[in-house]
């Protein structure tokens, strides 16, 4: 079967396969939900060890063919994942469903966050092992301090915990892609805020970030002065020192400002 290029398809080799299954730790208990199943590279040796793997692949002609080859514990769903129902997808299944998936590298963002989201709704997911672009990996699983350090390590942080578990070389694709590979792990967790308390830390993480090389003072004034509040007095509050950077913030210090400021006017903010 030819790839198609504008579907950004690179289909994992065998022995590849092999490294993935093994670090992801496949239980007889687990039922699977498989974003992008392509020819069945991991979807066929993942069914021979899981209870279940529900296979979503956008693609009609792949998921014709998988859904002649794949035994009778595979269900092949031929959509976008990230435009199916979830919730209605899985509403049959043994909760909490693992996630596994070769991300396309153009939308690895988008799927994350709606995974994130998905779980935030219901807490359907166990956890998630997903292959991204390594420069996406690396963003992905970043620190506190680190250069790379950012948005998406902070919102994905908010709801699992990050682990990566290999790297792959293009070699490890057929076609070769002409990036290198990672695959990371997130084992979910419940959200600790409401829907208006998460929806304030996404503006705020967002907002700091766009500033990032600035003090928190100065990158914090802009997002609160039209609520009449002084930055420095809010950090000092807290206990954090108004003269470092955005990027040294901690989950618990940009969770503790949220919930202040959500104290402060004592009712939903309205993020801009």
């Amino acid at each position: 079967m030819k790839k198609q290029k504008r579907l950004g398809q690179h289909f994992l080799e065998e022995s590849w396969v092999k490294k993935l299954i093994n670090a992801v730790q496949v239980s007889s208990e687990d039922t699977f939900l498989e974003i992008g199943a392509g020819l069945g590279a991991l979807t066929i040796p993942l069914a021979t060890k899981a209870r279940k793997v529900i296979a979503v692949e956008i693609d009609q002609k792949l998921s014709e063919e998988l859904k002649i080859k794949t035994p009778r514990n595979v269900k092949v769903v031929t959509a976008d994942f990230l435009k199916i129902g979830l919730e209605e997808l899985l509403e049959s299944e043994k909760k909490p469903v693992r996630v596994i998936g070769n991300l396309p590298y153009n939308l690895s963002s988008p799927i994350l966050f709606r995974l994130t989201a998905t779980h935030n709704s219901g807490l359907l997911f166990h956890d998630a092992t997903l292959m991204l672009q390594h420069e996406v990996a690396e963003r992905l699983v970043a620190v506190p301090g680190n250069k790379l350090y950012g948005v998406l390590a902070i919102q994905i942080s908010l709801h699992a915990e990050r682990t990566k578990l290999l790297t792959l070389p293009p070699g490890a694709f057929r076609p070769q892609p002409k990036v290198t590979s990672s695959v990371v792990n997130l084992r979910f967790h419940s959200n600790p805020f409401d829907a208006n308390t998460l929806r304030v830390f996404e503006w705020l993480t967002r907002g700091l970030f766009m500033q990032r090389r600035k003090t928190l003072a100065n990158a914090l004034q802009p997002l609160i002065s039209e609520h009449g509040l002084n930055s420095r007095e809010v950090l000092f509050f807290l206990e954090i020192n108004p003269m470092r950077r955005p990027e040294t913030l901690q989950l618990n210090e940009i969770s503790a400002l949220t919930r202040h400021l959500c104290y402060i006017f004592q009712e939903p903010i309205k993020p801009t």
